[in-house]
Order: C-alpha cells, then structure tokens, then sequence
C-alpha cells in the first residue's frame, strides 16, 4: 500500500528527511481536507513522488503552510507542502488506490472473496477513482493512463486462460509491465506542466516507465513465494522469469531510471535523486535479500550465506499481526513491527554497509551524514560526488 520508495531517517540527511516529511504529511492533509479522513488510508509513498518532482523543478521551495499536532510527529506542529504538486499526489493516489482495491477484489484475494467485502470494497474503489478523476481534471491532467491500468492488466493476466489450446500467445514480462509504465510515466510527465518546465516532459516519460517498471517488479519478487503457495497469479510464475533473470530486469530498469533522472533541469535536485535513484536501488537490493537471492542464490536461513546480514524474521500471522498492520496503515507506514522492518529494510544498518564508501552508496548504509561536513553538507543532498 505505502510504496517501494520508503525512506528513513537513518539513510537520509536530516534536512531532506524533513523536505520528504513535508511531503508525506502535505499529501495526508490534502487528502483528508478534500475527500474525508477515510481517504487518508490511500497516503501512498510512491504517489508523493510526484509533488517531490514538481518542486524539484521550480527554482524556489513550493508553499507550506503550519499544521498542527500530530501523533506521527510525536503531537509536534510542522511545515507541510501545500501546491499542485501535492494535489496531484493525491490524485494519484486515489486513483492507485482504487485499481488497487479493484484488482483484489477481481481475483478474490484473501478477504475480497467474501461477497459483502468484495461489495463494500468495489464501492469504496468507486469512489476513490470518481475523487481522483475529478481532483486530476482541477489540475488539468487527463487521468486515462491510471483509470484503464487496472482493466488492461487484467486483460494480460487472463490472456493465457483465454488463448486456444496450442496458441502460444501469452504474453511477456515487458507487456505485463506495461499498464503500470504507462501509468506512472503520466503522472510523471504532467509535474512538468505544474512546474512550467515542458522540456522535461520526455526524460519525465523515461523516469516514469523505468520506475513503473520496478514497482511491478519489485512488488513480484516480493510476492512470488506467496503467490505460488495460494496458486494466485504473479507475472514471474506467468512467463517463467526465474529471480536471476529478474534481478537483471530490475538492474536494467534501474539504470535507465538514473540516466532519466541525470537528464532531468532540476534546480533543487537532492530529494529526488535521493528518492528515485539511491531509493529505488535500496528497494530492488531488499526485495532479492528478502526472496532468498542477492546474486548468491542462498535461501533465507541459509547458514552458509554470507555473514553481515541479518535473516529476517517472520510475520506470526492472527491478531498480532492484524493489529500490527492496523497500526501501520493508521500512521501512515511510518510504524512497522520488526518482520515489516526487516522485509522493507526500514533501518539501513541491517545491511552489510562493506565497501561502500560516501559518495558512491551512502544510501546503503547510516554513516553519510558522519562523513561529510555539515548536518545537511552529505552526498544525499544532491551535492554531485556521485
């Protein structure tokens, strides 16, 4: 639900954890000031990106205003992003959100498959979308890539059950990905309308099918163990992508993300090279850790898997775990039980920080800050030493 970009304040120089903080808690107002606290549960990290990148582009901070007390915050005030970057965020969400919920609901997921949830549920999609739709034509986008993401993904999972005995045309992973692509790579393109830069439009487009990329594969490696024990569809299983050849997917998907990024004008760069290219390469480094592969071919619990890094530990499933999910989905991720940590990688210091050095990976690990000078003078700050 919160995203593959998840940052914390023990990878990100406390300057721009407090930019990415504005962000976060700008698009959780915005949302609940314009459709209702209930709308709140859609925050989505990957969704604020976009309010990230349209002021990235702008030469000054976008506007923020004081919000008040929060529990997230430990009851503390806070200077909050309110802009159009924002309000598309949440547009964006929104609309995430409810093919989300749509697709869940289609193939019978978990609790979907009951009659009342799966109702309750598709009503609740259906209003999130129509919210989304009419917030993204306030702001002039046209939110037809998001809307027909989740009907054309659900034409390419069936397209294998619908061909004729002998018809070989199912089709691949790059196809697979595509609605996703498409998706994220609109929502990318229109920051740079909002931001009045229409020359970054191509290099958006570029950033956003090599991020959309990702997220759809980081979110099969994720699931494919438990999607083959419950015989549920996932896009590796479908094509017969073994994790190798989606490591290299990803690396691929990965490196184009970056060029996009470095072809990018961006006057105040930082957060968005941290996010989308430090981030993102966390993410895909986690996922393969987390599914028994980071290029060693060791499973979890493998003792002779190389030491330094920590095996993660189990969700126990029943009421702990619901409430445990209940919590982090009522804080907006920013709460997750030790198995959510160790999955997503939420302390950075469970990783073997080896051979990185500051400017080269200092994503991967807690010292950037301690070796660079300033409290906000580190390479995460976009400064170029990478």
């Amino acid at each position: 639900m919160f995203g593959i970009v998840r940052p914390c304040r023990h990878v990100m120089c406390k300057g721009l954890y407090a930019d990415w903080m504005g962000h976060l808690c700008g698009l959780c107002l915005a949302l609940r000031d314009e459709h209702g606290h209930l709308s709140r549960l859609v925050t989505n990290y990957d969704g604020l990106l976009v309010s990230v990148l349209t002021e990235a582009q702008s030469p000054t901070s976008a506007s923020r205003r004081r919000a008040g007390p929060c529990a997230l915050r430990g009851f503390k005030g806070a200077d909050v992003v309110e802009s159009e970057g924002v309000r598309l965020a949440a547009s964006v969400s929104l609309l995430l959100a409810a093919g989300k919920v749509s697709d869940h609901v289609a193939d019978g997921d978990g609790v979907y498959a009951r009659r009342p949830v799966a109702a309750g549920a598709t009503r609740l999609a259906g209003r999130w979308s129509s919210a989304g739709t009419a917030m993204a034509g306030t702001l002039g986008f046209d939110p037809t890539p998001l809307t027909a993401a989740a009907d054309r993904q659900a034409l390419l999972e069936r397209a294998p059950a619908q061909a004729p005995p002998g018809n070989s045309a199912a089709p691949g992973l790059r196809e697979l990905t595509g609605p996703t692509e498409d998706a994220v790579a609109a929502a990318f393109a229109h920051t740079a309308v909002l931001a009045g830069k229409p020359h970054n439009r191509e290099a958006l487009e570029a950033a956003g099918r090599g991020f959309g990329k990702l997220a759809h594969l980081i979110d099969a490696v994720e699931d494919l163990a438990g999607d083959r024990a419950s015989g549920a569809y996932n896009p590796l299983a479908a094509t017969g992508t073994g994790l190798d050849e989606a490591r290299r997917h990803c690396d691929a998907a990965h490196a184009e993300l970056r060029a996009a990024v470095d072809g990018l004008d961006l006057p105040r760069p930082g957060l968005t090279r941290a996010l989308l290219v430090r981030e993102t390469g966390s993410a895909v480094s986690r996922a393969f850790a987390t599914a028994g592969t980071h290029g060693t071919g060791h499973p979890p619990g493998d003792p002779s898997a190389p030491p330094g890094r920590r095996q993660p530990k189990r969700d126990p499933g029943g009421l702990l775990s619901l409430a445990c999910t209940a919590l982090s989905c009522c804080t907006c991720g920013l709460y997750r039980p030790a198995w959510d940590e160790d999955r997503e990688g939420s302390f950075c210091e469970r990783f073997d920080c080896s051979g990185y050095d500051c400017c080269g990976n200092c994503g991967n690990c807690g010292n950037c800050c301690s070796c660079c000078s300033g409290e906000d003078g580190c390479c995460c700050d976009g400064c170029g030493c990478d």
